[in-house]
Parts: C-alpha cells; sequence; structure tokens
C-alpha cells in the first residue's frame, strides 16, 4: 500500500510521462551539440580547427589596403563588419566578413590577391550549424529559448521524481 493519495499518484504518472518525452525532445539538439563539439576536438575534422601563429615578417599589406583591394574584387564599397588576419594554407591572409552576405573574401597579406573564401567542408557545415545555429537560421534564438525552457522542465520533473521515489522509500521504512 502507498503512503501517497491517489491523486498524487497520478500527478506522478502525469509528471513522469512528461519527463520522458520532455528528455527526448531535449535529446536531439544536445545530440547535436555534443557531436559537433567532438568534431571540433577531433584533429583536422573542422577546418580552421587548427591555430596557427601569424608570421608577421610575411605580411606586406596593411589592413587599409586589404579593405581597398576587397572592395575593388566586389566592384562596390564592402560594409565590411570584420577583418581578420590569419594563417591559411601557410600564408597569411585577411578574412574581409560582411559585405557579401553569407561570404567573405580571402585577401592575401603578401601579394593582395582577392578570392572568393571557398565553402567549407561537410563536417566544417556540421560543426557550425549544428554548434552554433542549430540547424535553425533565423529561428536560432526563440529555438534556443524553447529547448533551454524544456530542459529546465525536464530537469525540474526529474528532481520531482527522484525526491518522492525517495520520500516514499523513506516512508515505508517508517
Amino acid at each position: 500500500m502507498s503512503p501517497f493519495p491517489a491523486s498524487l499518484l497520478t500527478m506522478r504518472s502525469l509528471i513522469y510521462r512528461l519527463h520522458i518525452w520532455l528528455g527526448l525532445i531535449v535529446a536531439v539538439p544536445v545530440l547535436a551539440w555534443a557531436s559537433s563539439g567532438l568534431l571540433y576536438a577531433w584533429p583536422s575534422a573542422v577546418e580552421g580547427g587548427k591555430v596557427e601563429t601569424i608570421d608577421a615578417t610575411r605580411v606586406s599589406i596593411p589592413p587599409s589596403e586589404a579593405l581597398t583591394r576587397a572592395s575593388e574584387f566586389a566592384g562596390k564599397k564592402l560594409p565590411t563588419t570584420a577583418l581578420t588576419l590569419l594563417m591559411r594554407e601557410g600564408r597569411p591572409v585577411y578574412q574581409a566578413v560582411g559585405g557579401l552576405g553569407a561570404d567573405s573574401l580571402l585577401i592575401d597579406a603578401q601579394t593582395g590577391t582577392v578570392i572568393k573564401t571557398p565553402p567549407p567542408g561537410v563536417l566544417t557545415r556540421y560543426f557550425r550549424q549544428a554548434h552554433f545555429y542549430f540547424f535553425a537560421g533565423s529561428w536560432q534564438v526563440p529555438l534556443l529559448l524553447a529547448l533551454s525552457a524544456l530542459a529546465c522542465i525536464s530537469a525540474a520533473s526529474g528532481l520531482y521524481l527522484n525526491l518522492t521515489m525517495w520520500f516514499g522509500k523513506l516512508m515505508r521504512r517508517s
């Protein structure tokens, strides 16, 4: 015989079912996030995952000239939001972001040659989408808030179920 009234057992059963469903729903983005993090930690799986020291002696194009060359390449003045100096394939390059939508330009810091950034490989695209955007595009923030709320409810229901189980065992002992 249970020390709890029937209404409390019915509520516990409902919370148990809710907890199971919430766990299944929340598990999908957590799995994508965890697997993409694993890819980032895996050597050479994600492009740009290797950090190289920039050899400043090889940089002959100043940032202002790199921006000018990027605008000339595009045929208009680009509203660049970020200009980053990095090593790519053993060469110092500037990466200009913001003027071409999702695309960026690479400006060789030695020669000034400009090219469009090549599209990333499959693993890199998966890493970026799963780890940072949750495959959500413009729905990223609302989806992240909703899934975070569901995860909190799942954790709270798990705590409730655990506490009622332990208190039930304690009540049966006394």
